[in-house]
């Protein structure tokens, strides 16, 4: 990785309670627009920003899914989710607006060891 750190950005908040989802998007976009290697994982109630056909701006916000779409034109292609909070709040992950991997407990334990920079939201 050319001496870059791996970072994971642990997005754990529902998408329009508040600023800190869109912020832990933000994060990861602007990291990855500096060449950063940057993966995503959603946790808890961060799952709920992976539903389909969201309406943010019904709320007075973005739409948080047309920020997701966009996670692969900056080279963010490692995105994954928590499996029993996606089964917890009904989320099917195979139908959220981008391609997510869903991690078991254990996987995750693993992803979070493994990378160099742990940012939480």
């Amino acid at each position: 990785m050319n001496g870059r750190k791996r970072a994971l950005v642990v997005s754990r908040h529902s998408p329009y309670g508040g600023t800190l989802a869109k912020s832990a998007l933000d994060l990861a976009l602007a990291a990855a627009a500096f060449d950063q290697p940057v993966e995503l994982l959603f946790m808890g109630d961060g799952v709920l920003q992976l539903l389909p056909a969201q309406e943010g701006n019904a709320r007075g916000r973005k739409d948080m899914a047309r920020q997701l779409a966009a996670l692969p034109l900056y080279d963010i292609d490692h995105v994954y989710a928590d499996v029993e909070a996606a089964a917890r709040y009904g989320v099917e992950l195979g139908a959220a607006p981008i391609a997510v991997h869903p991690l078991e407990p254990g996987a995750i334990r693993s992803l979070m060891q493994a990378c160099d920079l742990l940012l939480g939201f």
